[in-house]
């Protein structure tokens, strides 16, 4: 499945600022950045309970946000993009 993970960490603090880089390090680990606190992940139902149950450990539920939508399948007949887009399709070939 499809699932787009955006997020907003407090960071004012230092501890803010290392959370951040967490959650971002910790959605890299599920797949890739498409804006800078948005992740589209392409994960199975034991990967994204590890991905939610990783973020849910990162974030201060007080001070961040953090949510997790489901993308209908199929994703190109239901997300459209508009402007610079920096997404690679790993379904396809890639080219080196």
């Amino acid at each position: 499945m499809q699932v787009l993970v955006t997020y907003d960490v407090s960071t004012e603090t230092p501890a803010g600022r290392r959370r951040l880089q967490k959650v971002a390090q910790a959605c890299k680990n599920f797949g890739q950045r498409v804006q800078k606190s948005v992740f589209e992940c392409t994960v199975d139902e034991m990967h994204f309970e590890r991905l939610v149950r990783a973020l849910t450990a990162i974030i201060h539920r007080e001070e961040d946000s953090l949510r997790i939508y489901r993308l209908m399948e199929p994703v190109e007949k239901y997300v459209q993009v508009y402007g610079w887009d920096k997404k690679v399709d790993f379904e396809r070939p890639l080219v080196v």
